[in-house]
C-alpha cells in the first residue's frame, strides 16, 4: 500500500476523487481509503486499467522528452491531475533547469494537492483553470511564465474524451493553435472509438451526465480536428502502437499522437 501523505488544507480525504484515483493506479502518495476503494473496484472490472494509466503516463513524459529535443523549454499541462513523479516540470529541469511548466486544472481538490507540492519551485505554477473557457489562452498570458512568442509545448493528456461535440473540441484545439508560435508542440491522447463494446457501454452508463462522462473518437476525427497542425510519426496510432514494442492490448483503446505547428 502506498505510503499516505497529509491531506493539504481544504481537502476531505473521506471523499473519493479520480485525480487520486489515477494517481494511486499509477502507484503514487496522494491518495486516500476511500481513492483506493473506488480504484480496486475499477480494477476488478477491468485489471488492465492500471496498465493503461501506466502507458499514458509513459506517452507523457516521452512527448516531454520528444519536445526538449527539439528544443523547446516551456510547457502547459493541461488537466495536469495530482503531480506524480516523474512529473512534467521533474522531466523538463533535468535537461534545463531554467524549464517553465504552468499545471492548470480545473479540479479545486487537485488544485489544492499542486499547491502544496510545487510551492516554491521555479518557474513552475499551478492554475486553477477549464480547458472548456474560451478566454483560457489569455488567463494563461497573464501568469507570466510561459512566452507564447516562443515555442511550447502542450500537454493534453486524457483530456479530449471527456470534452464533448458539443463544447467545441475544435475550437478549444484552434485557440491554442493560433495562440502558438511556429515549431510548438502538442500531445494528446483520446479514448477511441474501436474500444471494447461492452467497454464503451459501460462506460457510458456510468459517466452519463457526470464530470467524467466519456466519449469516444475515432482516428479520423482525430485527424480532422488536428487540421492546421503536423502530425508527426506514427501518427494517431494507439497508445501502444505510438510506444511501441510488444505491449499488450487493453480494453479501453487510447488513440495518442504528437503534431507540430509548421
Amino acid at each position: 500500500m502506498s505510503e499516505v501523505r497529509r491531506a493539504p488544507e481544504g481537502v476531505d480525504p473521506s471523499k473519493p476523487n479520480a485525480a487520486r484515483v489515477y494517481d494511486y493506479l499509477l502507484g503514487g502518495k496522494d491518495n486516500y481509503e476511500a481513492d483506493r476503494m473506488v480504484a480496486q473496484r475499477m480494477l476488478a472490472t477491468a485489471p488492465d486499467n492500471r496498465t493503461l494509466a501506466w502507458f499514458s503516463r509513459q506517452f507523457l513524459i516521452r512527448g516531454v522528452e520528444m519536445a526538449l529535443d527539439a528544443g523547446v523549454r516551456q510547457f502547459i499541462d493541461l488537466g495536469a491531475g495530482i503531480p506524480t513523479s516523474p512529473a512534467v516540470h521533474e522531466v523538463a529541469q533535468k535537461v534545463d533547469s531554467s524549464a517553465r511548466v504552468l499545471s492548470v486544472d480545473y479540479d479545486p481538490v487537485v488544485y489544492a494537492h499542486a499547491n502544496a507540492m510545487l510551492s516554491g519551485i521555479p518557474g513552475v505554477r499551478p492554475v486553477l483553470a477549464d480547458v472548456r473557457q474560451p478566454d483560457l489562452v489569455e488567463r494563461l498570458r497573464a501568469e507570466k511564465v510561459v512566452d507564447f512568442d516562443q515555442p511550447v509545448a502542450i500537454l493534453l493528456v486524457g483530456v479530449l474524451h471527456f470534452i464533448m461535440d458539443d463544447e467545441g473540441p475544435d475550437e478549444i484545439l484552434t485557440r491554442f493553435r493560433e495562440a502558438m508560435a511556429p515549431g510548438s508542440f502538442l500531445a494528446f491522447t483520446q479514448g477511441s472509438a474501436d474500444s471494447d463494446a461492452g467497454f464503451m457501454d459501460q462506460a457510458r452508463r456510468d459517466t452519463v451526465g457526470t464530470t467524467a462522462q466519456f466519449y469516444f473518437r475515432s482516428a479520423a476525427e482525430m485527424v480532422t480536428l488536428l487540421d492546421g497542425f503536423d502530425i508527426l510519426p506514427p501518427g494517431v496510432v494507439t497508445i501502444q502502437e505510438w510506444l511501441g514494442g510488444d505491449l499488450p492490448p487493453t480494453l479501453l483503446r487510447i488513440l495518442s499522437g504528437v503534431v507540430r505547428k509548421p
